[in-house]
């Protein structure tokens, strides 16, 4: 199995000798920017793709949450008035009456 690949920047190649100051050199050097460049690039077009994908998805995380909020609202409401009756036999009445208890849950 593969070690996974590390996330840290690549660093340019470094030589123990310094180049010589030609021309050879200096395109060397040019060539090393300009790829890194793109690299960057391609690395910035990356991450806002990314970004975009989180916004929307945390758009849509929102709107669910609020939808589901009112929804447990209207339930909390509808349930409200329709208590139930709970018919208790009450030893203290002896003719045989039934005391009426609400509950809520």
């Amino acid at each position: 199995m593969r070690p996974p690949l590390s996330q840290s920047p690549n660093r340019p190649k470094v030589s123990t000798m310094p180049r010589p100051k030609t021309e050879a050199a200096a395109y060397l050097d040019i060539y090393k920017l300009v790829t890194e460049r793109k690299r960057l690039e391609q690395e910035l077009e990356a991450l806002e793709q990314r970004r975009d994908r989180i916004v929307r998805r945390l758009e849509i995380l929102s709107h669910q949450t609020t939808t589901l909020e009112q929804a447990a609202h209207q339930l909390r409401n509808e349930t409200s008035p329709a208590l139930s009756p709970i018919s208790i036999h009450s030893s203290t009445l002896g003719d045989g009456h039934f005391s009426t208890v609400y509950l809520e849950y």
